[in-house]
């Protein structure tokens, strides 16, 4: 079974929610693929994965960065869906796109905001009727705290 949480972005942006995302998956031990399908986009994941929690240290090389052990690292940014080299299971959908290849990870985090609202609502209908799907929604506190719910 497939689980997918859709990220409804109301106060924070994408990379520093997916900040706070990539370090609870590698403190569970697990993989990340983020996936941003704009130059700009990724840019921005990077520098967010850099700066959002300065405590920590996500290692996280674009999947094309010459030089990147790619099978080594946590976490790769790549510009689709593809099998990552680092194994990962999960995957993140950074630019609030869904993309059905998506499914052939164990759980999905599709990141949107208020302009893929639409295109989420359109995933979620499409998604919670198919089998071996779980789909969760998540929206974001005025303090910042996510709560599941409609």
């Amino acid at each position: 079974m497939t689980r997918v949480d859709f990220y409804h972005l109301t106060r924070d942006p994408a990379p520093a929610v997916l900040a706070r995302l990539a370090s609870r998956v590698l403190a569970g031990g697990d993989r990340l693929l983020v996936v941003a399908a704009g130059r700009d986009q990724r840019e921005a994941v990077d520098a967010g994965l850099w700066a959002a929690i300065p405590e920590s240290f996500l290692p996280h090389p674009p999947v094309d960065h010459p030089g990147a052990e790619a099978a080594q690292e946590p976490i790769l940014i790549a510009a689709d869906v593809a099998t990552p080299a680092n194994g990962a299971r999960l995957i993140a959908l950074a630019d609030g796109e869904w993309r059905d290849e998506a499914l052939g990870f164990d759980r999905v985090f599709l990141l949107f905001d208020g302009a893929g609202i639409d295109g989420a609502r359109a995933a979620w209908k499409s998604l919670s009727k198919r089998k071996g799907v779980d789909c969760h929604y998540w929206r974001q506190d005025q303090s910042g705290r996510w709560q599941e719910g409609p």
